[in-house]
């Protein structure tokens, strides 16, 4: 039996909320005729919590909440507000701080979930008529989440649909950018690749997202409809080539060691991927075996202007795995290297003349990580 007034104003020195008309209003807002089930309500509400700018921790607690409702039915004629101490609330929820409680519940009603119907003493408890059924009750009243059942479904359904298009949006601009890596590019359209390969891994909006995906699909337009552009062969021999690189890219120079190209570099895996960080932006999965860095490389080549031919080259000449570091430091100076496959071409000539030394290119980057070459 719903009495005719229970107040909505705090018990003791906590100031009525600003919103407090409108939490009235949900106490006497008329309730749907049909019922909902409140456990699915709750899934709901998971689903369209930022909706309602309430939290998974926040949830934790309403779960709780619901729980002490003995039907699983939410409905008009039934009452319901629970009243339970906050000792057994933070029981129920495995021993949460009752602070952290106390902040959490004020969240839900300021959310507009939950009202709070506070006893002239402060209490939460409950009283009883004749026949055993509570006359009068005061704690948590759960009601509003009845008033507002149509409108936590829809909004339910419309978080489903931006999820669902946002995967969508990822998988398409995934693929256009796939598209574009694999098809030579010169060093502008390379430039864009590599920054919406790195806003693709962050937590983007569905606006964001569709931005980016439309960004990705005329980069992949353009590397499709546009002849590509000789990145390895500019203007004048290759030894006018080699004389541009040595003066351009200090350094990154080799120390003139002579080894074994078949073997990998002097220096363990860690201290490579230490001094080449960008490399794990463009791994599919944390690099942790040689074979890792070398199918890394492979995957970086197209993106950064390297022909097949020039990385088939480096692998024979150099080894596979001094190949792949020299890939990962010209990854780590890409903006300062004009055309990284010409630079590439020359370490593959130095490599034939027993002169390189990949190791020398990594103490290079740790010895100055940021430096502009001379």
């Amino acid at each position: 039996m719903r009495m005719k007034h229970i107040s909505t104003t705090p018990f003791g020195r906590r100031p009525a909320a600003a919103d407090l008309s409108a939490h009235r209003r949900l106490a006497d807002a008329p309730c749907p005729a049909v019922p909902a089930d409140k456990w699915a309500l709750l899934r709901d509400l998971s689903v369209a919590r930022k909706s309602f700018q309430v939290s998974d921790r926040d949830l934790h607690v309403l779960q709780a909440l619901l729980s002490f409702l003995p039907t699983p039915i939410l409905a008009a004629d039934v009452s319901l507000i629970v009243f339970p101490s906050n000792a057994r609330l933070s029981e129920r929820l495995h021993g949460m701080p009752e602070s952290t409680l106390r902040r959490h519940l004020a969240a839900l009603v300021t959310a507009g979930l939950i009202l709070r119907h506070d006893s002239p003493n402060g209490k939460r408890f409950a009283r009883r008529d004749a026949t055993g059924g509570i006359s009068r009750a005061f704690g948590f009243d759960l009601r509003p989440l009845l008033v507002r059942s149509e409108e936590i479904m829809t909004a339910a359904r419309h978080a489903e649909a931006e999820a669902e298009e946002l995967q969508l949006l990822r998988e398409a601009a995934v693929l256009h950018l796939r598209d574009a890596s694999q098809l030579p590019a010169h060093e502008e359209r390379t430039l864009a690749l590599l920054d919406l390969q790195r806003r693709l891994r962050r937590k983007l909006s569905l606006t964001d997202m569709r931005e980016l995906t439309a960004e990705a699909a005329h980069l992949a337009h353009q590397a499709l409809s546009h002849l590509p552009l000789a990145a390895e062969h500019p203007g004048g021999n290759d030894s006018q080539i080699e004389r541009h690189i040595q003066s351009s890219n200090k350094t990154l120079s080799e120390s003139g060691t002579r080894v074994d190209t078949g073997k990998k570099p002097s220096l363990c895996l860690d201290t490579i991927l230490s001094a080449c960080p960008d490399s794990a932006d463009y791994a599919q999965s944390p690099i942790t075996t040689w074979r890792g860095m070398q199918d890394t490389a492979q995957k970086l080549c197209p993106m950064m202007g390297i022909t097949p031919d020039v990385w088939r080259q480096a692998e024979q000449h150099m080894g596979p795995s001094q190949a792949a570091t020299a890939v990962l430091c010209i990854l780590q100076r890409f903006g300062r290297i004009q055309r990284p496959g010409a630079y590439l071409r020359t370490l593959v000539s130095k490599a034939r003349a027993g002169s390189f030394d990949a190791s020398a290119m990594v103490r290079a980057l740790q010895v100055s990580p940021k430096a502009v070459p001379s």
